[in-house]
């Protein structure tokens, strides 16, 4: 059984147990969250939402709170010797452990 969600702008294929990293959520360490954008479920049948799936819940829970590696942005314009910068970014993440999926 799997399902499709939405969170921070994104979709997501998940299944029971699987642990995934969505965009930063503003819960504690060891939480438990609900997703009720569920756009799709499937196990014996498929369910298919109009935007979503009325009833269906995806329930987490919350293993840690972090920031991904840092990227480096690098902006320069060609032939001018004073119009370069050098930037960082960490990206923050939540880590979820999903552990049930209601339809």
């Amino acid at each position: 059984m799997y399902a499709v969600i939405e969170t921070g702008g994104k979709q997501l294929r998940v299944e029971k147990g699987q642990e995934i990293f969505v965009e930063k959520l503003d819960v504690e360490v060891g939480t438990e969250v609900e997703f009720d954008k569920v756009v799709l479920v499937s196990d014996a049948t498929t369910k298919i939402g109009t935007p979503y799936v009325e009833g269906a819940k995806v329930t987490c829970k919350v293993e840690k709170q972090g920031k991904a590696k840092k990227i480096l942005i690098f902006k320069y314009k060609a032939k001018k010797g004073s119009t370069r910068r050098k930037q960082g970014h960490r990206q923050p993440y939540t880590k979820l452990t999903v552990t049930s999926i209601n339809a």
